[in-house]
């Protein structure tokens, strides 16, 4: 009965510990996800809500996953100015590379950064931006530049670089942006004209 007790007040202030910091985590979540967003597509280009206009997408061969991939949109005047695409490189080191792909209306990389991966320290985090620049390689980049046969790590051919004693990882990195512009460009049109699935701002007051 004693231990009964302590595991019903124990489970109790679990929850309501959780309910308390629910909101605190969300928001950071939020705030992380926007600072990525606005790390791969200039804010000073858009001027609509970039978080709220969004879709989901499912491509399994090439994003990388056969979960919802988040697609979120950036618009000027109503016109579309670039996505913001949530692929994943499935075939990393350790696991799979979570990655946000920025690419402008016209196919060129806006910008690419790391979400979330489990790459060896020292070795295989080098694709985060606060330990290399090497990520930043991407900008600018489509799929016609390189062609083909430069979107591969230097050792296969193409032209970025790998990590010393590391090339499964960046590797993986550079075929999944590829993958991701590749996805882009078959499904320009529907990405952009697509309804949000997220309810308009004024919608929280209700």
């Amino acid at each position: 009965m004693i231990l009964g007790l302590f595991a019903l007040v124990g489970g109790g202030l679990v929850a309501y510990i959780y309910q308390l910091t629910e909101p605190h985590i969300e928001e950071a979540e939020r705030a992380y996800m926007l600072r990525s967003l606005h790390a791969v597509i200039n804010p000073a280009l858009h001027d609509n809500d970039i978080f709220r206009d969004m879709i989901t997408v499912r491509d399994p061969e090439l994003l990388g996953t056969d979960k919802p991939v988040p697609v979120f949109r950036a618009r000027r005047n109503g016109k579309p100015v670039a996505v913001a695409i949530m692929s994943v490189a499935p075939d990393g080191y350790v696991g799979p590379i979570k990655l946000l792909v920025g690419i402008y209306k016209d196919g060129t990389l806006a910008g690419v950064r790391v979400l979330s991966h489990k790459e060896t320290p020292g070795l295989g985090d080098s694709i985060e931006e606060r330990r290399s620049d090497w990520i930043l390689s991407f900008n600018g980049h489509s799929l016609s530049n390189p062609e083909h046969k430069g979107w591969h790590v230097q050792r296969d051919g193409g032209i970025f670089d790998q990590f010393t004693g590391a090339t499964i990882t960046p590797r993986a990195v550079v075929k999944a942006v590829y993958n991701t512009l590749k996805y882009y460009r078959r499904h320009k049109e529907r990405l952009f004209a697509e309804k949000s699935i997220v309810a308009p701002a004024d919608s929280d007051d209700e």
